[in-house]
């Protein structure tokens, strides 16, 4: 029997728990065979909604790129204005004098204590004509033109919503590429959990259902009041009325966001992402924050064990071990997705992401207060 000290056997079960999440749910979802070719035959009409506040140069440079959608079945564009103070009225307004498959939702105001982003949504989805939805944000572009053909093939498993996966733009700089790895690591967790039949969260910049399953949750009621919600309490209501949930993450079905540009904009981003995490079910709290848990446990395991020379050796061992299973299961994720990061700065970025994770938790827990648009 090997004699280590407590705290090492510690660092040791962490490891281990990220060795059952990365071979139960991360390698076998990444390595799965490739989705088949949508059957446009078998399409239906779609639509695509997006909720806008002062959003011009994001909606000059979103709407061409949502009309040459290949998508033989058709599709309307419901854009919903939500109290724009700049030019996007205007130009929303000119689009639908040209295209007949854009319409128009305006929002002068949001009833008081309610969430303005669940009330544009839920008056967009009031003026869709089509049973199935599609939902991206203004700041989203499609990856390709097949992204509404491939996002509505998940309906044909048969299923009643769709998780896509929403990928940031590479740009240079630390920040980024730690936007990036915290967005694959959240994709990871809800695309993997999800194709194992436990799915709990989806992204409202890549994420389709029907109006049957709005209607049956009684669309934000259960979290009306809350900023955030819209896509992870969406599905957390929907899987407890028992809708079928699917995935699509094929490249050519992803969507490209904007990354924040500062590390302030992105705190405030995901204390807003984060804040909904209260209402999920135990079980996907526990899932969820068993994975969290162990990984920044092992990080501050090894910290302390910085200062114990005699454990260095284990832990020099476990360290080397953890490193290799991290990086080759993130890269093999991140190829998979298409939304390659350098493997030799994943370590780096795991120590970072996760430190940083416990601050926001801790943020969370001192001060409730959150913003929005």
């Amino acid at each position: 029997m090997l004699s280590f000290s407590p705290t090492v056997w510690l660092l040791l079960v962490t490891v281990l728990v990220q060795l059952v999440y990365a071979a139960y749910y991360f390698l076998p979802f990444a390595n799965r065979p490739p989705e088949p070719e949508p059957d446009a035959t078998q399409a239906q009409p779609v639509s695509i909604i997006v909720c806008a506040h002062n959003e011009l140069d994001n909606l000059r440079r979103l709407l061409p790129l949502l009309l040459k959608q290949y998508y033989p079945a058709g599709f309307e564009v419901v854009l919903v204005d939500d109290r724009s103070t700049d030019d996007s009225f205007l130009y929303i307004q000119q689009l639908t004098q040209y295209y007949a498959t854009v319409r128009l939702v305006t929002i002068a105001s949001t009833p008081k204590g309610l969430a303005p982003k669940k009330y544009a949504l839920t008056l967009g989805i009031k003026a869709a004509q089509h049973a199935r939805l599609l939902f991206t944000d203004a700041d989203c572009i499609p990856a390709t033109n097949q992204w509404l053909l491939s996002m509505q093939a998940g309906f044909q498993h048969p299923a009643d919503v769709v998780l896509g996966y929403s990928a940031y733009r590479p740009e240079p700089g630390f920040l980024n590429k730690l936007i990036r790895f915290e967005t694959l690591l959240t994709g990871a967790q809800y695309l993997s959990f999800a194709w194992r039949g436990k799915p709990y969260m989806g992204v409202g910049r890549n994420l389709a259902y029907t109006q049957d399953v709005f209607r049956s949750t009684r669309g934000f009621a259960s979290h009306i009041r809350s900023l955030s919600g819209d896509d992870d309490l969406f599905v957390q209501d929907a899987v407890a009325q028992g809708k079928r949930v699917t995935v699509v993450a094929e490249p050519v079905a992803h969507t490209l966001s904007e990354p924040a540009r500062t590390w302030t904009s992105w705190w405030r981003q995901k204390r807003r992402h984060m804040s909904a995490g209260r209402s999920y079910r135990v079980a996907d709290r526990w899932r969820i924050g068993t994975f969290i848990g162990s990984n920044v446990l092992f990080h501050s395991i090894s910290l302390t064990l910085l200062f114990f020379p005699s454990d260095w050796i284990p832990l020099a061992g476990l360290w080397a071990l953890r490193t290799a299973l991290v990086s080759g299961t993130y890269l093999r994720l991140s190829r998979r997705l298409d939304d390659s990061l350098p493997g030799a700065l994943l370590p780096i970025l795991d120590l970072v992401y996760f430190f940083y994770y416990l601050a926001l938790g801790v943020s969370l827990f001192l001060y409730r207060n959150l913003r929005w648009k």
